[in-house]
């Protein structure tokens, strides 16, 4: 049958669809034909990076996926894990990165958008939602554009969706100039029996259209979204989506409302490459064809072309197989919901993905080859260089109280105060820990639980060794988890790198991924979903390697989480996982290095996963058995950054032993495994015994008194402190362009 084909496929419209010449060959062989500009732009759109993770698959497939506790795991909008009473934890984290640095506001936004519905596409109802965000420079002239217009986005969508934003990291470095991160994270609450799956079943029933009109609104984001940015940046901005919330709240009552209806075979979100990704991973996944007849298809927008509805990625939409019985029911509740309920196609039995526009066959093309064949590639990678240990000679000598003074109001250290009380961080009622602390923790309605949350990653330790880096960033994440008194569950990634044919990138993936899947097996935390974004670096210039990882955790009762305020004056101060006389010893790749010494070199803390989980398991015991009053743990600035945070939270003061060694090292290394507790006066010495017996190096290292930090002879005030740290995030975003913050 002859197909309407009205522009010609020359290699340069290939290349513009960011298809390589060897797979545009293979799409003529797949098809026996050339193809029409409609299928070249589904091609287009499921083989490109990011919906067909062809350079990154054959890696994915390493990592620890299942547990006694996973009820899915990677493969649908999200990962699902049991947490008891008939009841699991729904959750995903996403990137929105190349729309983010077009358009930060709908970039972000969208981005938030897109996740919580993920989340509530498997049946969960959103409880709280994450973000890791990652800037360029403060020198540099976008980088405050970027940062108000990111976490006004966030903010304005999930204010207005109704889903408190908890917490989250953002953090600055010269290497995202040019490609700002947005990963973006939520979390639901769904019935262990009402988990609802993209699998199509059934031949000859209804494909239904959900939700908002189509427009032309992000067509060809998803191709976009794979490939590197270049001067031409600005004429990327059409493929930026536009969000509604108000919307967006409304599809999440109607689907859940259509859930309990039994109306439902499958469901699917129109997310990257919009409705052509949502009718063929349905149909894929049950080995089903589809047939969609595209003037069904309710749009917003007049003269809209078969191509650029099926790569439209306008937000707020779902697609159904719907059981015929139940039709009536399930339009009367979209109707009910001022939304659009339109039959749109239909299962069939043979394999096919065929799309109609007045009456026009537009695309004919087997569906298993745009899903599950796409291409999958084994890229060249190269092993990573060992990094050059610290050369510590030339460091030089500061006073610890000014070097913490410095630290505690430089970017990547200074309260985000200023990003979270954007975020309606309350809203639902259910939030027991506002953000700053070291996991969010969330009260799950009608039972004593709590689930906890973070997201964690050093990126210049993936940098300097990805393969350390990549197990610390699971380690800090399950630190985190561990120290609010949560048991780590399960992990989501989103794994943020530059261009993969580049063998050194890829190398830096390839020992990432191999490092977070040692850590994962070790602290039994298996990974249930995820996101590969690839490809961002602007005119040959990566971003730093950024595996962020999202963990959620379960708290018995929620009366007993654990915060890192200081409480009470007299209280003992101890370190678990350090020996008496060695508090901490590493600099290289430390906040102190860079930012006192101004220096990024030497090679990353090592972690040692099994003093991780000796460490770990002992001081969540102690949390559960109440005999702790503030834990933290420690990471970027180490123990004296971790012992003013404590402070600076309970407005009380410490005095501390004076180290004997190298007070830089001593006092802001940035060792692994380690945690500070404080303790009533007079438990410190029977915690240290007991911590010893059970194989967990720990030390006394001082006392909760007074108003500031006291080491010895030297002081330094807490408000002194609480100026620094409070005053540099409003000083950055009032500041005049000209400013330089760097």
């Amino acid at each position: 049958m002859d197909r309407p084909n009205d522009i010609a496929i020359t290699p340069e419209l290939v290349a513009e669809h960011g298809l390589k010449p060897d797979e545009y060959q293979r799409i003529l062989g797949l098809i026996g034909r050339e193809p029409s500009l409609t299928e070249l732009g589904i091609f287009s759109a499921m083989w490109n990076e990011h919906c067909s993770y062809k350079s990154s698959r054959k890696w994915l497939r390493t990592l620890p996926t299942t547990g006694r506790i996973v009820i899915q795991g990677p493969g649908e909008n999200a990962g699902v894990v049991d947490i008891g009473d008939g009841l699991a934890a729904v959750f995903k984290m996403e990137s929105h990165n190349h729309p983010s640095y077009i358009e930060p506001y709908q970039g972000a936004a969208t981005g938030v958008g897109g996740i919580l519905r993920d989340v509530f596409t498997m049946g969960a109802r959103p409880i709280a939602a994450l973000n890791s965000l990652r800037f360029g420079e403060t020198s540099h002239p976008r980088t405050r554009h970027l940062v108000a217009g990111v976490v006004a986005g966030i903010g304005g969508y999930g204010n207005s969706f109704g889903v408190p934003t908890v917490g989250g990291e953002v953090n600055f470095h010269r290497r995202y100039n040019g490609n700002c991160l947005v990963n973006a994270f939520a979390l639901g609450i769904a019935r262990t029996d009402g988990i609802f799956y993209s699998k199509a079943k059934g031949v000859g029933l209804p494909v239904v259209y959900l939700g908002a009109k189509t427009g032309r609104d992000g067509v060809g984001g998803a191709t976009m979204a794979s490939a590197e940015f270049d001067e031409r940046i600005e004429e990327k901005r059409p493929t930026v989506q536009v969000g509604d919330p108000f919307t967006e709240k409304r599809l999440l009552e109607a689907c859940l409302e259509l859930m309990a209806s039994g109306a439902v075979v499958a469901i699917q979100d129109m997310g990257a490459a919009g409705l052509t990704s949502s009718a063929v991973e349905m149909g894929a996944k049950g080995d089903l064809g589809i047939e969609l007849d595209l003037d069904r298809v309710p749009t917003r927008e007049t003269g809209m072309t078969a191509y650029e509805m099926m790569l439209s990625e306008s937000q707020e939409r779902m697609l159904m197989v719907l059981k015929p019985e139940k039709h009536t029911e399930a339009e009367a509740i979209f109707r009910k919901w001022g939304l659009d309920f339109a039959d749109v196609g239909r299962t069939t039995d043979d394999l096919r993905f065929r799309v109609l526009r007045h009456g026009a066959m537009m695309a004919d093309l087997p569906i298993k080859d745009l899903g599950d064949q796409a291409p999958q590639y084994d890229r060249p990678w190269t092993e990573p260089p060992a990094p050059a240990p610290l050369d510590e000679a030339g460091l030089p000598e500061v006073a610890w109280h000014d070097a913490l003074v410095a630290m505690l109001g430089s970017p990547d250290l200074s309260s985000r105060r200023w990003v979270w009380e954007q975020y309606d961080h309350l809203v639902q009622g259910n939030t027991i820990q506002k953000p700053g602390g070291d996991a969010a923790v969330v009260r799950i309605d009608g039972t004593d639980k709590a689930l906890a949350l973070t997201v964690d990653v050093t990126p210049r330790y993936v940098e300097a060794d990805p393969y350390q880096g990549g197990m610390q960033a699971v380690a800090e994440c399950w630190r985190n988890l561990t120290a609010v008194g949560a048991d780590p569950l399960a992990v989501t990634d989103n794994l943020n790198f530059g261009n993969p044919e580049r063998p050194a990138i890829m190398g830096q993936f390839v020992k990432a991924v191999a490092g977070i899947g040692d850590a994962c097996r070790a602290l039994d935390f298996p990974i249930v979903s995820g996101n590969v974004s690839l490809y961002n670096e602007t005119q040959g210039e990566a971003i730093l390697p950024t595996p962020a990882i999202g963990g959620v955790g379960l708290i018995p009762d929620w009366r007993g989480a654990a915060t890192l305020a200081f409480k009470q004056d007299g209280d003992e101060i101890l370190l678990i996982g350090a020996p008496q006389r060695a508090w901490g010893t590493h600099l290289g790749q430390s906040i102190w290095l860079r930012e006192v010494a101004g220096r990024e070199d030497g090679p990353p803390p090592p972690v040692d996963l099994a003093a991780e989980k000796r460490n770990g398991d002992f001081v969540r015991a102690l949390i559960r058995a109440g005999r702790v009053n503030a834990v933290h743990d420690l990471s970027d600035g180490g123990l004296l950054v971790a012992v003013a945070e404590m402070a600076l939270a309970g407005g009380r003061g410490a005095i501390l032993d004076q180290p004997s060694g190298p007070v830089a090292a001593i006092l802001f290394g940035e060792d692994q495994g380690r945690y500070v507790v404080a303790a009533s006066p007079d438990a410190g010495q029977a915690l240290v015994a007991e911590a010893e017996a059970a194989g967990v190096r720990a030390a006394r290292i001082g006392a909760v008194a007074g108003d500031a930090i006291r080491i010895g002879e030297d002081t330094v005030p807490l408000d002194r402190l609480r100026a620094a740290h409070e005053g540099w995030f409003p000083q950055f975003m009032d500041a005049p362009d000209s400013a330089n913050f760097g």
